[in-house]
C-alpha cells in the first residue's frame, strides 16, 4: 500500500508540469468585473481576441459585477489555479480591506498585465447648467446632499475622485450607485444623476458625439484628445500632491497559479498589447499606457493602494484605518 501511495504521488508531480506545459488545452473564462459599456469592459472585449491568437484558444467573457468587484475577485479566487480563470479587473480590490468589504485584495492575484492607468474626467449632461467644476462645487456646498453624483459602490473610482476633491473642498453629495461606469453614464444623460467621475475610456467616445460635457481632468495635465477640457489643478491647485493619479485596468490570476502557465499568460498579453487594433483603442481612449507585469506590476498597484487609502482615511471613508493593516503613508 505504501509503495502504491509513492507511485501515485509521483505520478501527480510528473503529470502536473505536463499539464502545465499543455496549457491552454481548452478555452480560457475571462470573467470581467464591471458591468456592460464600462472601462473595464470595453478594454477586456478588444483585448480578449488580440489574447486568443497568442493561446491559440478561445476568451470566453462574462460580466460579474458587484460589490465593488468583491464579487468577481472572490469568484475567481474560488476557482482552481489553474490558468483557466482569468480576472479583467480595475483597481478596486486594493481598496476592499480598508472599506471593509473583503480580506482578498490583489496581494493574492499574480498581475499578468497592468494594462493602463486612467485619466478621470468630471462629466455633466450637455444641458447642466454648471459651466465649470468650481460652479458646481459652489452649488454642491449650498445645497448638500441635493445634487445627484453618479459613483459605482464605495471604493469605486468616482467615489475615490470625490473623496480626493473633498480633501481640499468640502460639500456633501448623494452618491447613486452602478454596476459600473456604462450605466452610471446612461443614467447621466438621462438626467438621473447630475455629475459622474469617471475614467476617459468609458467617456471619450460619449464626449466626442456631444452626449456628455467634460467640467474637469484629474491630472496635472491636459488630455491630448480633449485639450479644451480644464485641469484640475487649474482651479485647485492642492490637489497637485496626488496627482497623477487615476483607476487602472488589469488582467490577473490566482498567485499560486504554476510560474509556466503565468508565463504564458505574460507573453500571449504583452503579445495583445503589440497588437494594432488595441493600441488604436488604448490611444483613442485617453488611457495612459503602462504594459508592466510582476514584481513592478506589484510596485504600482501597492503604491497606489497606499495613496488612495489614506486619502479615505484622511476624508473619513475609510472603515478600518490603512495603519492597521500595515498600509505605509505615502
Amino acid at each position: 500500500m505504501f509503495k502504491k501511495a509513492i507511485a501515485v504521488a509521483a505520478a501527480l508531480m510528473i503529470g502536473g508540469p505536463a499539464m502545465a506545459q499543455d496549457y491552454p488545452s481548452r478555452d480560457i473564462q475571462g470573467t470581467i468585473m464591471w458591468g456592460a459599456g464600462g472601462a473595464s469592459d470595453n478594454l477586456a472585449r478588444v483585448l480578449a481576441p488580440a489574447a486568443e491568437q497568442a493561446l491559440g484558444k478561445k476568451i470566453v467573457l462574462v460580466n460579474r459585477p458587484g460589490g465593488v468587484g468583491a464579487i468577481s475577485i472572490q469568484y475567481i479566487n474560488s476557482r482552481p489555479a489553474d490558468g483557466y480563470s482569468i480576472l479583467f479587473g480595475a483597481e478596486n480590490p486594493q481598496l476592499h480591506k480598508v472599506l471593509g468589504l473583503a480580506q482578498v485584495d490583489y496581494a493574492d492575484f499574480h498581475p499578468v498585465k497592468i494594462i493602463g492607468r486612467n485619466i478621470q474626467v468630471f462629466v455633466v449632461n450637455p444641458d447642466a447648467k454648471w459651466k465649470t467644476l468650481t460652479e458646481l462645487v459652489d452649488d454642491i456646498k449650498a445645497n448638500p446632499g441635493q445634487i445627484r453624483m453618479g459613483a459605482t459602490g464605495p471604493g469605486g473610482s468616482p467615489a475615490v475622485s470625490m473623496g480626493m476633491l473633498n480633501s481640499v473642498v468640502k460639500g456633501e453629495v448623494t452618491q447613486v450607485p452602478f454596476d459600473g461606469e456604462g450605466p452610471g453614464l446612461t443614467a447621466l444623460q438621462g438626467n438621473h444623476v447630475d455629475f459622474m467621475p469617471v475614467s476617459l475610456p468609458a467617456a471619450a467616445e460619449l464626449l466626442r458625439a456631444g452626449r456628455v460635457r467634460g467640467l474637469a481632468v484629474l491630472d496635472p495635465e491636459p488630455i491630448a484628445q480633449f485639450p479644451d477640457i480644464p485641469v484640475i489643478t487649474d482651479e485647485y491647485p492642492e490637489l497637485a500632491q496626488y496627482l497623477p493619479w487615476g483607476s487602472f485596468q488589469g488582467v490577473f490570476v490566482k498567485r499560486d497559479t504554476p510560474d509556466d502557465i503565468k508565463a504564458k499568460l505574460d507573453e500571449a498579453f504583452t503579445a495583445a498589447l503589440a497588437d494594432a487594433r488595441v493600441s488604436e483603442f488604448i490611444e483613442e481612449s485617453g488611457m495612459v499606457r503602462m504594459d508592466i507585469s510582476g514584481a513592478e506590476a506589484d510596485e504600482f498597484m501597492r503604491r497606489w493602494q497606499s495613496v488612495t487609502s489614506w486619502i479615505l482615511q484622511d476624508t473619513g471613508d475609510a472603515k478600518v484605518s490603512p495603519e492597521t493593516l500595515g498600509i505605509p503613508r505615502p
